[in-house]
Protein backbone atom coordinates (compact mmCIF):
# COMPACT_ATOMS: atom_id res chain seq x y z
CA UNK A 1 0.00 0.00 0.00
CA UNK A 2 1.32 2.88 -0.85
CA UNK A 3 1.55 5.57 2.10
CA UNK A 4 3.08 8.67 0.60
CA UNK A 5 0.07 10.66 0.12
CA UNK A 6 -0.80 10.86 3.88
CA UNK A 7 3.08 11.34 4.47
CA UNK A 8 3.21 14.21 2.15
CA UNK A 9 0.01 15.13 4.00
CA UNK A 10 1.14 15.59 7.47
CA UNK A 11 4.56 17.37 6.30
CA UNK A 12 2.25 19.96 4.52
CA UNK A 13 0.14 20.28 7.56
CA UNK A 14 2.85 20.86 9.83
CA UNK A 15 4.60 23.54 7.56
CA UNK A 16 1.37 25.21 7.08
CA UNK A 17 0.80 25.56 11.11
CA UNK A 18 3.37 23.67 12.96
CA UNK A 19 2.33 20.96 15.31
CA UNK A 20 -0.29 23.02 17.24
CA UNK A 21 -3.76 21.15 17.34
CA UNK A 22 -1.67 18.27 16.05
CA UNK A 23 -2.24 15.00 17.69
CA UNK A 24 0.58 13.35 19.12
CA UNK A 25 0.76 10.23 17.38
CA UNK A 26 0.90 12.21 14.48
CA UNK A 27 3.70 14.34 15.63
CA UNK A 28 5.64 11.02 16.57
CA UNK A 29 5.10 9.93 12.79
CA UNK A 30 6.42 13.10 11.85
CA UNK A 31 9.85 12.28 13.34
CA UNK A 32 9.75 8.45 12.57
CA UNK A 33 9.48 9.23 8.83
CA UNK A 34 13.03 10.29 9.27
CA UNK A 35 13.79 6.85 10.33
CA UNK A 36 11.58 4.64 8.86
CA UNK A 37 11.44 5.99 4.95
CA UNK A 38 9.11 3.42 3.87
CA UNK A 39 5.53 1.91 5.37
CA UNK A 40 2.63 3.19 7.42
CA UNK A 41 3.87 4.34 11.20
CA UNK A 42 0.96 5.07 12.41
CA UNK A 43 0.25 1.82 13.96
CA UNK A 44 4.19 2.14 15.67
CA UNK A 45 2.97 5.74 16.91
CA UNK A 46 0.00 4.41 18.46
CA UNK A 47 1.82 1.69 20.09
CA UNK A 48 4.71 4.27 21.28
CA UNK A 49 1.83 6.50 23.04
CA UNK A 50 -0.07 3.63 24.12
CA UNK A 51 3.41 2.21 26.11
CA UNK A 52 4.82 5.83 27.59
CA UNK A 53 1.70 7.51 27.76
CA UNK A 54 3.11 10.68 25.98
CA UNK A 55 5.33 12.79 23.78
CA UNK A 56 6.73 13.26 26.53
CA UNK A 57 7.29 9.97 28.22
CA UNK A 58 8.15 8.50 24.89
CA UNK A 59 11.10 11.29 24.72
CA UNK A 60 12.25 10.29 28.47
CA UNK A 61 12.32 6.18 27.91
CA UNK A 62 15.48 4.94 27.90
CA UNK A 63 17.24 3.43 23.93
CA UNK A 64 16.25 0.35 25.50
CA UNK A 65 12.84 0.80 26.68
CA UNK A 66 12.25 2.08 22.86
CA UNK A 67 13.77 -0.83 21.40
CA UNK A 68 11.25 -3.38 23.31
CA UNK A 69 8.37 -1.58 21.08
CA UNK A 70 7.62 -3.82 18.24
CA UNK A 71 8.59 -1.71 15.49
CA UNK A 72 11.26 0.31 16.59
CA UNK A 73 14.49 -0.37 15.38
CA UNK A 74 18.12 1.08 16.07
CA UNK A 75 17.36 3.70 13.89
CA UNK A 76 14.04 4.96 15.06
CA UNK A 77 15.21 4.75 19.00
CA UNK A 78 18.28 6.83 18.29
CA UNK A 79 16.60 9.46 16.30
CA UNK A 80 13.80 9.44 19.47
CA UNK A 81 17.15 10.22 22.04
CA UNK A 82 18.28 12.79 19.97
CA UNK A 83 15.41 14.72 19.53
CA UNK A 84 15.21 15.87 23.63
CA UNK A 85 19.11 15.95 23.61
CA UNK A 86 19.04 18.61 20.82
CA UNK A 87 16.26 20.32 22.23
CA UNK A 88 18.29 21.09 25.38
CA UNK A 89 20.77 22.33 23.16
CA UNK A 90 19.00 24.66 21.87
CA UNK A 91 18.03 25.57 25.29
CA UNK A 92 20.80 26.33 26.20
CA UNK A 93 22.37 28.77 23.69
CA UNK A 94 19.14 30.52 23.29
CA UNK A 95 19.63 30.76 27.61
CA UNK A 96 23.26 32.15 27.27
CA UNK A 97 23.47 35.60 27.96
CA UNK A 98 26.09 37.73 29.59
CA UNK A 99 24.76 40.03 32.04
CA UNK A 100 23.50 40.36 35.14
CA UNK A 101 20.45 38.00 36.76
CA UNK A 102 18.05 39.99 37.45
CA UNK A 103 14.82 37.77 37.27
CA UNK A 104 13.38 34.46 37.81
CA UNK A 105 12.97 34.02 34.09
CA UNK A 106 16.65 34.12 33.83
CA UNK A 107 17.13 31.79 36.35
CA UNK A 108 14.32 29.47 34.71
CA UNK A 109 15.91 29.82 31.50
CA UNK A 110 19.24 29.40 32.44
CA UNK A 111 18.79 26.32 34.69
CA UNK A 112 16.16 24.43 32.26
CA UNK A 113 18.42 23.01 29.97
CA UNK A 114 20.47 21.15 32.84
CA UNK A 115 16.83 19.37 33.98
CA UNK A 116 15.49 19.39 30.57
CA UNK A 117 15.02 15.51 28.84
CA UNK A 118 16.18 13.91 32.15
CA UNK A 119 15.32 10.90 33.66
CA UNK A 120 17.32 11.03 36.87
CA UNK A 121 17.45 13.77 39.80
CA UNK A 122 20.12 16.00 38.75
CA UNK A 123 21.93 19.25 41.06
CA UNK A 124 23.11 22.04 39.82
CA UNK A 125 24.81 25.39 41.08
CA UNK A 126 24.27 28.79 39.48
CA UNK A 127 27.83 30.77 40.11
CA UNK A 128 27.33 34.71 40.34
CA UNK A 129 29.91 37.65 41.54
CA UNK A 130 28.93 40.29 44.09
CA UNK A 131 26.88 42.14 41.61
CA UNK A 132 24.99 39.00 40.32
CA UNK A 133 26.85 38.71 37.27
CA UNK A 134 26.58 35.08 35.45
CA UNK A 135 29.93 33.09 36.09
CA UNK A 136 28.90 30.11 35.21
CA UNK A 137 25.85 27.48 35.69
CA UNK A 138 27.33 23.68 36.89
CA UNK A 139 26.18 20.12 37.38
CA UNK A 140 27.21 19.31 40.60
CA UNK A 141 25.67 15.80 39.59
CA UNK A 142 22.97 13.05 38.60
CA UNK A 143 20.92 10.46 40.79
CA UNK A 144 20.35 12.63 43.52
CA UNK A 145 17.30 11.55 45.44
CA UNK A 146 17.00 14.58 47.73
CA UNK A 147 18.70 17.25 48.61
CA UNK A 148 20.60 15.76 51.71
CA UNK A 149 22.73 13.81 48.71
CA UNK A 150 24.09 17.19 47.62
CA UNK A 151 27.38 16.45 49.07
CA UNK A 152 28.46 20.35 50.51
CA UNK A 153 31.87 19.88 49.46
CA UNK A 154 31.08 19.57 45.95
CA UNK A 155 29.40 22.91 46.29
CA UNK A 156 32.26 24.58 47.84
CA UNK A 157 34.60 23.33 45.85
CA UNK A 158 32.23 24.42 42.64
CA UNK A 159 31.66 27.31 43.95
CA UNK A 160 35.35 28.63 44.90
CA UNK A 161 36.75 26.97 40.77
CA UNK A 162 34.50 29.56 39.67
CA UNK A 163 35.36 32.29 42.25
CA UNK A 164 31.70 33.04 42.64
CA UNK A 165 30.81 35.31 45.73
CA UNK A 166 27.03 34.07 45.22
CA UNK A 167 25.48 30.94 44.40
CA UNK A 168 21.92 29.70 43.43
CA UNK A 169 21.60 25.63 44.28
CA UNK A 170 18.98 23.84 41.97
CA UNK A 171 17.70 20.44 41.74
CA UNK A 172 15.64 18.14 39.78
CA UNK A 173 12.32 16.11 40.72
CA UNK A 174 11.74 14.54 37.83
CA UNK A 175 7.77 13.39 38.11
CA UNK A 176 7.46 14.76 41.06
CA UNK A 177 5.91 18.21 42.42
CA UNK A 178 8.01 21.24 43.29
CA UNK A 179 7.30 21.12 46.50
CA UNK A 180 10.24 21.25 49.68
CA UNK A 181 10.57 19.00 52.47
CA UNK A 182 12.20 19.22 55.84
CA UNK A 183 15.26 17.47 54.80
CA UNK A 184 15.65 19.47 52.20
CA UNK A 185 15.07 23.36 53.90
CA UNK A 186 17.54 21.71 56.48
CA UNK A 187 19.95 20.44 54.41
CA UNK A 188 20.18 24.05 52.28
CA UNK A 189 20.33 26.04 55.79
CA UNK A 190 23.61 23.91 56.74
CA UNK A 191 24.97 24.44 52.83
CA UNK A 192 24.27 27.79 53.91
CA UNK A 193 26.48 27.68 56.90
CA UNK A 194 29.11 26.31 54.89
CA UNK A 195 29.34 28.67 52.30
CA UNK A 196 29.48 31.66 54.34
CA UNK A 197 32.40 30.38 55.88
CA UNK A 198 34.18 30.62 52.53
CA UNK A 199 32.30 34.16 52.05
CA UNK A 200 30.08 32.85 49.23
CA UNK A 201 26.53 33.81 49.59
CA UNK A 202 23.85 30.90 49.12
CA UNK A 203 20.91 33.14 47.39
CA UNK A 204 18.33 30.80 46.88
CA UNK A 205 17.65 26.95 46.33
CA UNK A 206 14.86 26.03 43.44
CA UNK A 207 13.71 23.11 42.58
CA UNK A 208 12.46 21.76 39.09
CA UNK A 209 9.29 19.50 38.95
CA UNK A 210 8.88 19.68 34.92
CA UNK A 211 7.26 22.89 33.95
CA UNK A 212 7.15 24.34 37.45
CA UNK A 213 10.01 25.77 39.71
CA UNK A 214 9.96 26.83 43.03
CA UNK A 215 12.25 28.60 44.73
CA UNK A 216 13.09 28.77 48.66
CA UNK A 217 13.61 32.99 48.25
CA UNK A 218 10.01 33.17 46.89
CA UNK A 219 8.87 31.16 49.66
CA UNK A 220 10.40 33.23 52.27
CA UNK A 221 13.11 30.88 53.24
CA UNK A 222 15.34 33.32 51.73
CA UNK A 223 15.79 36.87 52.11
CA UNK A 224 14.73 38.36 48.54
CA UNK A 225 17.96 38.78 46.20
CA UNK A 226 16.39 39.57 43.28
Amino acid sequence: MDHSGHRKRLKEEFLRRGVAGMHDYHVLELVLFHAIPRGDVNPLAHRLIQQFGSIHGVFHATYDQLLAVEGVGPSAALLLQLIPAVSARYLEESASFDGQVVSYWQVRDLLMPVFFGRRDEVAALLCMDNKNKLLCVRELGSGVVSAVQIAGRKVLETALSANASRVLLAHSHPGGVASWSQTDIDTTLRLHELLAAAEVRLVDHVLFAGDDMASMAESGLFPPWI
